[in-house]
């Protein structure tokens, strides 16, 4: 068990902070999410390789978490401020963070969606499978996720623009 964990802990982690969209949510569902797959080991009949049974295990008990704790409320994140500042480093580091701040801001709807898609590389039939939604409301919620990410990258974006302009300009004499 400890060799499967090393081995497959940062994916599978990755997958549920990304649907999850929060960090301290996203360390619990992980948790339930590799005790489930423990549980069920004795039930992998190797038909698939391992990472992606437990992958798809991931998916699943992460929706049904964000499903459980948001039944009742669908209210946007408000960026805290603290999380708002990045770190001085790389560029390719600012501009995941501010993806990561961006995604974390949309409505969980589209934040599945726009992950399960754009991220995981699900079909809007599957997507609408997983959760319980018709393929349009997939397609809706992707283009609502994407468009809202739009606006709000939007400054970082035109922030990188200005400062590539600024490197490659000519000096002034």
């Amino acid at each position: 068990m400890r060799q499967l964990w090393s081995q497959h802990a940062p994916h599978i982690d990755a997958v549920v902070r990304r649907l999850a969209g929060h960090e301290e949510e996203a360390v619990d569902i992980a948790q339930e999410v590799w005790i489930q797959i423990f549980r069920a080991l004795p039930t992998y009949r190797g038909d698939s390789q391992f990472g992606t049974w437990a992958h798809r295990i991931a998916v699943n008990r992460t929706l049904n978490a964000l499903r459980r704790t948001r039944r009742l409320s669908k209210i946007e994140t408000d960026i805290d401020e603290a999380t708002a500042s990045v770190e001085h480093g790389s560029e390719r580091a600012m501009l995941a963070a501010s993806i990561e701040d961006a995604t974390a801001r949309l409505s969980p709807g589209a934040r599945t969606v726009f992950v399960m898609h754009d991220v995981e590389g699900y079909t809007h039939e599957e997507i609408a499978t997983a959760l319980g939604i018709t393929a349009g409301g997939s397609k809706s919620q992707l283009f609502k996720a994407r468009a809202k990410l739009r606006k709000l990258l939007a400054p970082v974006i035109d922030g990188f623009r200005s400062d590539t302009d600024r490197e490659h300009a000519a000096p002034a004499y």
